[in-house]
């Protein structure tokens, strides 16, 4: 079984991969952003730092994920993942432009062949003022000069992106505005019990309120 967790900057993908990983006795894998040079440069000066910072995080992944998934999911281990491959071309399409979104599609798509797919990708939505409340409650250095348009831009092109068939995977969609997973573990069983009943994984109740 594996699992991938999507949804823009700051909704909670991490904490939910961690929070959910006993519960399914899953590995997990984590995206890394701390290791992007240009990341900090890029909130400051998106135009100039854009490319750099796309084809950085474009290896990155799927360096991360060509020598993980894999192996995992040979070994018979479920995998919960708090990000896609695919989804990578969501932000080039937002911050790139011309030649260079030409160049970086090509790449993608051909790295893209070689990473296995979810069996369900778990979208979590967000209204634009929840995101950046929760980006300045973590308050990480180099988010300290987003902008609220950008978070907004983004989240536009997330519902876009996934309302629409994805990767030949299944979605669930969940409305993470009025949830406190940190604070409430009943909010994390319903979460779960969503999931387990969009894979068939007993034991599961029909159609419990995100409530």
């Amino acid at each position: 079984m594996y699992i991938a967790i999507e949804g823009v900057i700051g909704v909670g993908k991490t904490t939910l991969a961690r929070l959910l990983q006993p519960a399914f006795e899953a590995d997990v894998l984590l995206e890394v952003f701390e290791e992007n040079p240009f990341l900090s440069d890029f909130y400051g000066d998106r135009a100039r730092y854009a490319f750099q910072t796309q084809i950085f995080f474009l290896l990155s992944r799927y360096r991360q994920q060509n020598n993980n998934v894999p192996n995992i999911l040979a070994a018979g281990k479920s995998l919960i993942a708090d990000y896609t491959f695919a989804k990578d071309a969501l932000f080039a399409g937002i911050n790139l432009k011309g030649d260079e979104l030409e160049m970086y599609g090509k790449v993608h798509e051909a790295l893209g062949e070689k990473i296995p797919k979810p069996d369900l990708l778990v979208y979590l939505q967000a209204t634009t003022d929840t995101l950046m409340q929760r980006i300045a409650f973590r308050d990480r250095s180099y988010e300290r000069q987003m902008e609220r348009s950008y978070i907004d831009e983004l989240n536009v092109a997330y519902e876009e992106f996934f309302s629409k068939p994805f990767d030949h995977t299944p979605i669930l969609k969940i409305d993470s505005n009025e949830l406190n997973i940190i604070h409430n573990a009943e909010h994390i069983k319903l979460i779960e019990n969503r999931i387990r009943e969009a894979l068939g994984l007993a034991p599961y109740q029909p159609a419990l309120p995100m409530k």
